[in-house]
């Protein structure tokens, strides 16, 4: 799908949920779009190929280094709840900071420990990544 038509997508998304009760419905719409088709829409990944990210031990206290995978990809093992994973994460430098805060913080409130992203946060942790691809 192209980046256009996916932003036309996220476009309708985001006016059709804008009246819901879920505080991150921007970061789920944006998951839906850039992350779901890997990490499934329930988190689960897919068996021993794509980590998951449903209560995964991954996801504590790590926002900076989620926000430099999300933008600049993954490649490498990752040991993720005691098992490897050495497939690589594409990068999706079209998203900018605080769609990477929304995502982020949509992924903690669903599955992970609660520890959410403030844009400034995730700002500086850009800032110090760019350009790093690698294992995080």
């Amino acid at each position: 799908m192209t980046v256009a038509l996916r932003l036309v997508s996220l476009s309708f998304f985001l006016f059709l949920f804008a009246c819901q009760s879920n505080p991150y419905q921007q970061g789920e719409i944006l998951y839906v779009n850039f992350c779901s088709n890997c990490h499934m829409t329930d988190g689960s990944g897919l068996q021993n190929l794509i980590p998951p990210l449903n209560n995964s031990d991954y996801l504590k206290n790590k926002n900076n280094v989620i926000a430099c995978a999300i933008r600049n990809g993954v490649s490498g093992e990752l040991n993720i709840d005691g098992k490897v994973f050495n497939n690589e994460m594409e990068a999706i430098p079209v998203l900018n900071n605080i769609e990477i805060t929304n995502i982020i913080n949509y992924i903690q409130y669903t599955w992970g420990d609660g520890t959410y992203a403030q844009n400034p946060e995730i700002k500086k942790a850009l800032e110090g990544c760019a350009g790093r691809y690698g294992t995080y």
